[in-house]
């Protein structure tokens, strides 16, 4: 019997309809991509296998596995020329009618909340009162928009760049909807372990001019994973929380929302009752979700303009601006109030971090934009103060990156240790070969090893950082969380972590049977941190299909002050002119179904 190693083409072949198996094959090689969907219009180059398809949606019509109103039990739906698995067409169907009923169930509460909004001025001119050098690029006071959208509307969509203010902006919402309602259930959450522990710190560090009581609320949140918070099931993938036991919350914030996939996501709407708020917070230049969809791009894609405002709207913002150079200028205002996200998303465009002239704000930009000119400046000056480029993978740039390991190593305090840790990282963009995660962590060890800073000499050795490759929520650990193994005070050897509060917490190693060394970690994984300084390593052959401007602007902006990038002028120029572009139908059904 012949043996078919191609994964598609044996799930082809489990349908026995000739029409078919060319469409089946290239859904399931599109959903192993990362889409939600096979465009039909699009199909341009067609694998060997598919040489006889007759492209075009109408000979699927009749095929009677192919429903074709999504309402049926067939394993696939054809709906306006996308080809769907029943499963994802279901996802993509909840997620879109719940986003319409939180659109919906607004419009009834909006005019008591403006006018609850107005009685809240002096609260929100007090926290909005900066004293900030207005920049001329960007003096426009997007944060206040967001806020103001937040407070009035039931889904808001607030994105940006690093150091653009998002968890400051959710701060000062939070702050006016306490004012507005102080017995108000909040919860927040994220993708990953890590990107709720990092969200927890900044609005720890956020200061905002409140009465104590409202601090100390605001201080005393608690983010956790998405998972934990619709409280998953063991060995299921369904959660506590659904459409018939909603969560019992006012007001729901989500970070990092690029990195959310199609299911968990249809799941956390359906769990989010439509009376509350809900913000939905990331950067729509960033990676999407490592499992199909990316939803929070398509959403952010899904009208053509961002920040648009009707005229009142407008002046109701501004009303609240005092220093007029903040006030949102009328180039906002549009007259098309049609599409249903009108006046629901807002894009926070200064960063407080980086600046658009020089540096890892500039360098970003670059390669979101694909901006050859000044990628090439960066490629041929090299005298950024926060960007180097390395064309020669130099191994003296590398072992003097590496070496700043030795901090944490010789710190003796377990919690300074772990702070030490995550003030710098490798990042690599593949897993195998010569520039890859495995290869890149063995020769970290080595260099350590051969400078008696760790001592190998058993899989969960002293002084090795490790990463979560799963969640544990026996120990409420998760996966991406990242720790470190030291000695208890019995001389005991276990994995050290901070919770979302600061704390620290020890488990024994061999509890944590999925986890691997992070001296070096990839861009995938990295997404939801920040570190001091960054190495990125890009492979060094041309034509790596996962190498995009997408992944290589989320790599660079995981840098707060430094970042070095080991790459060739070919493979830096080709992932910036490569951008993910994935299938699905949310931009076209908002507006047609």
């Amino acid at each position: 019997m012949h043996t078919i190693n191609d994964v598609h083409q044996q799930f082809a072949e489990y349908f026995n309809i000739p029409v078919l198996k060319p469409y089946a094959y290239l859904l399931s090689k599109k959903i192993s991509e990362g889409h939600i969907c096979l465009h039909l219009d699009k199909l341009t180059e067609l694998p060997d296998y598919c040489t006889n398809m007759i492209t075009g949606s109408e000979p699927l019509q009749a095929v009677p596995l192919v429903a074709l109103n999504g309402s049926d039990k067939e394993p696939f739906v054809l709906y306006q020329d996308r080809l769907y698995l029943q499963r994802f067409f279901r996802y993509e169907t909840t997620f879109l009618k719940r986003i319409h009923l939180f659109l919906e169930t607004e419009k009834a509460l909006l005019a008591n909340r403006l006018a609850i909004l107005n009685k809240h001025k002096e609260l929100i001119l007090s926290l909005f009162d900066s004293n900030d050098v207005v920049d001329d690029n960007a003096p426009a006071d997007w944060q206040l928009a967001a806020a103001i959208t937040g407070v009035l509307n039931n889904f808001t969509i607030i994105t940006g760049g690093p150091g653009t203010g998002k968890t400051t902006t959710v701060a000062k919402i939070l702050a006016i909807l306490y004012n507005i309602a102080p017995s108000l259930k909040v919860a927040l959450a994220a993708p990953t372990g890590k990107a709720a522990a990092r969200m927890a710190e900044s609005l720890r560090n956020t200061r905002l001019p409140v009465a104590d009581e409202l601090s100390e609320k605001l201080q005393n949140l608690s983010p956790s994973t998405i998972h934990r918070l619709l409280k998953s099931k063991k060995d299921s993938p369904y959660f506590h929380h659904n459409a018939e036991n909603p969560l019992n919350a006012d007001v729901v914030i989500v970070d990092e929302s690029s990195m959310i996939d199609i299911a968990l996501f249809a799941k956390l709407l359906d769990a989010i009752g439509p009376d509350t708020r809900l913000i939905l917070l990331g950067d729509k230049d960033q990676l999407a979700s490592v499992e199909a969809g990316s939803l929070f791009g398509d959403l952010c894609q899904a009208q053509d303009t961002l920040n648009l405002f009707s005229a009142d709207r407008l002046a109701l913002i501004n009303s609240f601006i005092t220093d007029q150079r903040r006030h949102i200028p009328d180039s906002q205002i549009s007259t098309d109030t049609t599409h249903p996200l009108f006046q629901h998303l807002v894009e926070l465009r200064r960063s407080h971090r980086f600046t658009g002239h020089k540096g890892i704000g500039k360098f970003s930009k670059a390669i979101i934009r694909n901006d050859i000119p000044v990628l090439e400046e960066f490629l041929h000056t090299g005298n950024d103060e926060q960007v180097v480029i390395d064309p020669d993978y130099s191994k003296e740039l590398f072992e003097q990156f590496v070496s700043g390991y030795e901090d944490f190593i010789k710190e003796k305090d377990i919690r300074e240790a772990l702070h030490k840790m995550n003030g710098l990282r490798v990042l690599c963009a593949v897993r195998e070969g010569e520039q890859g995660l495995y290869a890149i962590n063995r020769t970290i060890e080595k260099y350590l090893h051969d400078k008696r800073l760790i001592k190998i000499n058993a899989e969960f050795y002293e002084n090795r950082p490790i990463i979560l490759t799963r969640n544990y929520y026996e120990h409420n650990l998760f996966n991406g969380d990242t720790g470190i193994i030291r000695m208890d005070e019995n001389n005991v050897l276990m994995a050290w972590f901070e919770d979302g509060t600061g704390e620290l917490k020890a488990v024994l190693p061999g509890y944590l049977t999925e986890a691997e060394t992070v001296f070096a970690m990839t861009i995938h994984k990295s997404q939801g941190s920040e570190f001091n300084k960054v190495l990125v390593v890009l492979p060094a052959v041309t034509n790596v299909a996962i190498l995009t401007r997408e992944l290589l602007y989320t790599a660079v902006t995981r840098a707060r002050t430094m970042v070095y990038v080991q790459s060739s002028e070919a493979v830096m120029l080709q992932a910036a002119a490569h951008s993910v572009e994935r299938a699905s139908g949310i931009a076209n059904r908002f507006v047609e179904d």
